[in-house]
């Protein structure tokens, strides 16, 4: 866990109750767990869209009419 020992998780601990306080602490790592749900499940719908987009092709008659327009006359 990032090389951290216990006695480093304890004093982050100590400093963390001193800064915040013993009521503020649930209260921040509540915010703390929503913030991450949500961002995976936010990450999770934007991965839909991608592997759907990424199979599908485009449809034979949009590629046809594109390729068939005279170009611009300047």
């Amino acid at each position: 866990m990032f090389g951290l020992g216990p006695t480093e998780l304890l004093l982050i601990a100590l400093v963390l109750l001193l800064l915040f306080g013993g009521r503020k602490i649930p209260e921040l790592m509540r915010g703390l767990g929503s913030g991450i749900r949500e961002f995976k499940r936010a990450a999770s719908l934007e991965e839909e869209p991608v592997s759907r987009s990424s199979t599908s092709s485009v449809p034979p008659s949009a590629s046809a009419a594109s390729s068939e327009q005279p170009p611009a006359a300047r």
